[in-house]
């Protein structure tokens, strides 16, 4: 059998592990030094900006479309196969328009995903106030609605993807950390290999590694002398609760505008987030209170109600930024014939999660 090692047990080497459970021929085994998405996919909004987005071509839009589609399938599949229920939002994404931006982009958008076959919805702000009358801004005109996009519970998703996986025979080896990795030298095709991967005195066989462990993939790939540089981006968020639902009850979309989130998860409770906060001058990010402050602050803006919600928790994750390369990495680490990179999501590791697993198990089944 093909043995397959995945280093990371976030949502995308959780991903990876159960698309790679579905092909016949494979010994797989899933490490992590943590437990199941406790790195950034634990502080993740979840939030599936795909139609909304202005990617429209390229890998960029490709990816999107993949996972799109993929998670039509999959949280049906998964709910089925391991008797878990994932919050999954079906009822969308409203992006604020502020006055002052231009529609045209807007319009353009909309007539080429309508060619495409998704749908976009360009709202007045009568309009607006009528589907979401919680939304009192002066300084909005409208609003752009996709009814194709979604919003999915990071942690409860990756720990459903890593049950099935279990259940379809992926060994799981959580709270393990790589010692070594054990490489031979060059063959007639200038490619290193990787053979075995070590966990103290335990050691796997590899034919394939795949290296998905987000900013832990910076000091795997140098041990390795091929180091890919992912930094880390401060992302914190917060959750506030109602003693009702914003607007109508049976409309809870995610609402989003000028970077910030609004993301109903039931019972008058709503996920806020998230700042953006990059590393100072030493390679260090430090939460401020004042960033979270800020993003809270905007979400009442767009929302006034929401400065009576009580503030149930506020959290942070750092995100995995590659330094001088766009995100996200997937492909072959250079110079091996037999390690993969699937790493350097940054902000959208949730939403790319499908379409990145599909891509390592086609370049798996491939050879």
């Amino acid at each position: 059998m093909t043995q397959v090692v995945i280093i990371g047990c976030g949502v995308v080497g959780a991903a990876i592990a159960y698309e790679l459970s579905r092909v016949p021929g494979l010994k797989i085994a899933l490490l992590d030094e943590r437990v199941p998405a406790s790195g950034s996919t634990s502080a993740a909004l979840g939030v599936l900006m795909g139609a909304i987005s202005h990617k429209t071509k390229g890998r960029a839009w490709q990816l999107r479309q993949a996972s799109l589609e993929r998670y039509e399938t999959l949280i049906p599949e998964l709910e089925s196969l391991t008797d878990m229920q994932i919050p999954f939002n079906r009822q969308g994404i409203v992006m604020l328009c502020l006055a002052g931006k231009e529609l045209e982009r807007w319009e353009k958008l909309h007539k080429i995903r309508h060619s495409k076959g998704w749908k976009l919805e360009i709202w007045d702000l009568a309009r607006l106030q009528a589907k979401c009358p919680q939304i009192q801004s002066e300084e909005i005109i409208g609003a752009v609605y996709s009814p194709s996009d979604r919003q999915v519970n990071p942690t409860i998703l990756t720990q459903a993807l890593v049950t099935g996986a279990a259940r379809n025979g992926v060994n799981c080896h959580f709270g393990v950390k790589v010692q070594k990795i054990a490489t031979t030298e060059p063959d007639g095709s200038n490619m290193r290999h990787c053979d075995r991967v070590y966990l103290g005195e335990k050691a796997l066989d590899v034919d394939w590694l795949v290296i998905a462990a987000g900013l832990g993939s910076t000091p795997l790939t140098a041990s390795l002398t091929k180091s890919v540089d992912v930094r880390p981006v401060l992302g914190q968020a917060l959750q506030l609760k109602l003693n009702k639902p914003l607007g109508n009850p049976d409309f809870q979309p995610v609402i989003t505008g000028d970077d910030v989130h609004i993301v109903p998860i039931g019972d008058g409770e709503y996920w806020v987030g998230a700042t953006v906060e990059f590393p100072d001058e030493t390679g260090e990010v430090i939460a401020e209170p004042a960033a979270l402050e800020k993003v809270r602050q905007v979400a009442i803006s767009f929302c006034p109600t929401l400065a009576e919600a009580k503030i149930v928790r506020t959290w942070f994750g750092k995100r995995p930024r590659p330094e001088g390369e766009p995100a996200p990495i997937i492909g072959q680490l250079p110079g091996y014939g037999n390690v993969l990179l699937a790493t350097g999501h940054y902000r959208n590791g949730v939403l790319l999660a499908p379409a990145t697993a599909l891509a390592i198990r086609e370049t798996i089944c491939k050879q």
